[in-house]
């Protein structure tokens, strides 16, 4: 049966894994809303969140087979995709979130890795914006928003009106992934650098993430006075305490 997954380990990893592989991890409406009530529980109890793909593709968009049986009138994700700012659901998350992408992201599919804090790739990982192709634009509208932000304005357009692959080599020398690795080793490789975010104090993380995404489009007068003010908030906190102490004592943090 088609789902969104959810595990988390004890060092606070989460792992959200789209879940229906005879269909490409094509998503479904219901496997939409999943994925959004696990970033709410991985909120609660997890440090970071790596999002990926079952077998051999990490996702293919909404499934049209799906979506064809429901009337054009009718059509619409109908749980909130963004918070009250407006941020994507995954982006807004708190929590550094790892896209590990191996096979096809196409359509929602790459969307959802843009939404992403960093993109860890296999070396047969590949994207579509092939919105064009259907008649469509960008459905989440990250790639007429943040993914010019992440490549530039040429390269994101050159994607969105041809809706031809992107492949893992070309997107690492863009910029749009950090790291390609052999697909065996994609969910090791992104757990690795999951567990180097785990000596950041959570709040650290929290406030970066906000003023890094907001500062895309805020005034810097006003970036600098809401960072400024944060960041007294940071020398007060108790993280801050404990990251002076075990400075001191020449030991890892405990946050």
């Amino acid at each position: 049966m088609a789902s969104t997954d959810y595990t988390c380990d004890e060092d606070g990893i989460a792992c959200i894994t789209i879940n229906n592989p005879s269909r490409k991890n094509a998503m479904t409406y219901p496997m939409i809303e999943q994925m959004y009530q696990h970033l709410i529980t991985a909120e609660e109890e997890a440090r970071v969140v790596i999002l990926t793909g079952a077998e051999d593709a990490f996702c293919a968009g909404i499934d049209l087979n799906f979506l064809s049986d429901i009337p054009p009138e009718n059509r619409g994700i109908k749980v909130p995709t963004h918070d009250e700012n407006g941020w994507w659901n995954i982006t807004s998350c708190p929590l550094p979130i790892i896209a590990a992408v191996h096979g096809p992201a196409v359509g929602m599919g790459a969307e959802w890795t843009s939404h992403c804090d960093i993109r860890i790739v296999s070396s047969n990982a590949r994207f579509a914006w092939n919105f064009a192709h259907r008649g469509l634009i960008p459905d989440t509208g990250a790639g007429t928003w943040l993914l010019p932000r992440q490549i530039g304005i040429q390269n994101a357009l050159k994607l969105l009106y041809s809706g031809e692959w992107l492949n893992a080599s070309t997107a690492l020398e863009i910029g749009y992934v950090s790291e390609i690795v052999d697909p065996d080793q994609l969910m090791a490789a992104a757990i690795a650098e999951a567990k180097k975010y785990l000596n950041g104090a959570p709040s650290s993380h929290k406030l970066a993430k906000k003023l890094l995404y907001e500062g895309l489009y805020r005034p810097v007068l006003e970036h600098q006075e809401i960072s400024r003010s944060n960041l007294l908030e940071c020398f007060q906190s108790t993280e801050h305490e404990e990251g002076i102490k075990s400075f001191s004592e020449g030991r890892p943090p405990n946050f």
